[in-house]
């Protein structure tokens, strides 16, 4: 199984912009020096008291200058927000920078505020990623092409360079309502899975949809499936539960208020689910956020943890956030890298 770590470069209580950067690179140099497979950016906008990471890309680019053996992924790349002939570009610059190293995760996003400070409709979001993703899968190709969409239109392109890994990085799509599980699936693209919005049970449900969608359209395989999980690593099973306890409780707490804020907007699916989602986030307890949308414990207990999940939901990798919430300690998040990458990740290799 691939283990991963989503990094959103945030800010602490207290912090500064300068450190954000520097303790984010600094879990990269560890996560590079500790074996683990992979990092995986998030695309943050607008949002200056919990992250600096707005241009990924860029960060993704510096991470692949000062590591040689660790894949760098966008986690996601929200496609509607940029010129998709761009983004093809840059994406395909730090293939080549990282010399195929790089991963191409794909999405567009269940908020719609950052689409509202840009200018773009969020109820455009479907379309415009469907053209995007079709621009770019073209673009790759290095060949002249012309396009004519709903939201985008050009003659006679040509985008260089081509990416270094052919024909292209390979792509993986978030899914985070029911309705994307079996559309991803028929596409054929890999998944990224997670607990924000849903817990093991309903993700179980929708994880098969996507594999028989996967199945039914006739792709090799059985799919590809990454889960997106909080993940804290401690010394004894008292200082798994306490430490986290702040910060995974602020966690679903923001959650609830983002995803209240796209209750309504067309394109964000039906009012009726996502308050109901809202509602579930708002009032969770400790309990069963510990039994159905995490994975804290002692290196002994975190194996045990994964295996279960990756026997339910038939995983492929896991892309652990070390500090959901960002009110957790540096020193704590990388000891939670080293006992995730030095005594239980060995278990699943």
């Amino acid at each position: 199984m691939d283990f991963g770590i989503f990094m959103e470069f945030e800010i602490r209580r207290g912090g500064d912009q300068a450190t954000a950067f520097r303790q984010g690179f600094e879990l990269v140099d560890a996560a590079e020096a500790w074996g683990l497979d992979g990092v995986w950016l998030g695309e943050m906008h607008f949002t200056p008291a919990r992250s600096v990471l707005a241009a990924p890309i860029v960060v993704a680019s510096s991470i692949a200058t000062r590591t040689t053996r660790l894949r760098i992924g966008m986690a996601v790349q929200v496609l509607p927000l940029n010129n998709p002939l761009r983004i093809a570009e840059e994406a395909a610059t730090v293939d080549h920078i990282s010399e195929g190293r790089f991963d191409f995760g794909i999405g567009r996003s269940g908020f719609p505020r950052v689409y509202d400070m840009y200018g773009i409709p969020y109820a455009e979001s479907q379309a415009r990623f469907r053209e995007a993703l079709e621009i770019i899968l073209e673009a790759w190709k290095g060949e002249p092409f012309s396009y004519q969409g709903e939201h985008y239109r050009f003659e006679n392109a040509i985008v260089a360079p081509r990416p270094y890994q052919l024909p292209h990085p390979p792509l993986r799509m978030a899914a985070t309502t029911e309705e994307t599980f079996p559309r991803v699936g028929q596409m054929g693209l890999p998944i990224f899975v997670g607990l924000r919005g849903m817990d093991i049970r309903d993700l179980r449900a929708h994880v098969q949809a996507y594999r028989k969608a996967w199945r039914d359209a006739g792709h090799v395989g059985e799919g590809n499936v990454y889960l997106r999980i909080p993940v804290y690593a401690a010394t004894t099973e008292k200082g798994a539960l306490e430490e986290p306890f702040e910060s995974i409780t602020f966690y679903f707490s923001r959650q609830a208020g983002l995803q209240q804020a796209a209750v309504g907007r067309t394109g964000a699916g039906p009012a009726e689910r996502l308050q109901a989602r809202v509602d579930q986030l708002a009032s969770l307890s400790y309990e069963q956020i510990l039994d159905q949308r995490v994975a804290f414990g002692t290196a002994t207990g975190l194996i045990d943890r994964l295996k279960q999940l990756r026997e339910e939901l038939s995983l492929d990798g896991i892309v652990a956030e070390l500090n959901s919430g960002g009110l957790i300690p540096f020193e704590q998040v990388k000891r939670s890298l080293a006992i995730l990458t030095q005594q239980v990740m060995p278990a699943f290799k």
